[in-house]
């Protein structure tokens, strides 16, 4: 699988700089994080899906890095950046061994299928 992203060379190159520079700061803390935790979960304020998976993994004494951008009336534009980079559509991004795993639906099934336990009992090799 391949996902579809804008090539640099169909960017006209008076924007290139501007389009890579966009909320690069986020990124890069996310990044960051996932490269220094095991898991990490990505929320913003007012949502019940961060909420959600932040219960599952307190239930069952996962530790986690958890960070928070803004609420549904700030910082839209900030997670805008978060969502082109992964990919993922929704809050929470939860990633487990740097390995995106998707949101609070997703944590919950991998928990009922018995995967996350395995998950996290071992370190991902990303291919």
């Amino acid at each position: 699988m391949s996902r579809s992203i804008l090539d640099e060379t169909h960017l006209h190159p008076a924007i290139r700089a501007r389009v890579s520079a966009s909320h690069a700061d986020i990124v890069a803390e996310v990044k960051a994080a996932v490269a220094a935790h095991p898991v990490v979960l990505v929320g913003m304020a007012q949502n019940p899906f961060p909420r959600k998976a932040r219960k599952i993994l307190d239930t069952l004494g996962t530790p986690y890095h958890y960070l928070e951008y803004g609420s549904y009336l700030s910082q839209w534009r900030r997670r805008t950046a978060l969502k082109m980079w992964s990919g993922w559509p929704t809050l929470p991004m939860v990633f487990v061994h740097g390995v995106l795993i998707g949101g609070a639906s997703e944590l919950k099934s991998l928990l009922d299928s018995g995967e996350l336990a395995q998950l996290l009992a071992r370190k991902i090799t990303v291919r």
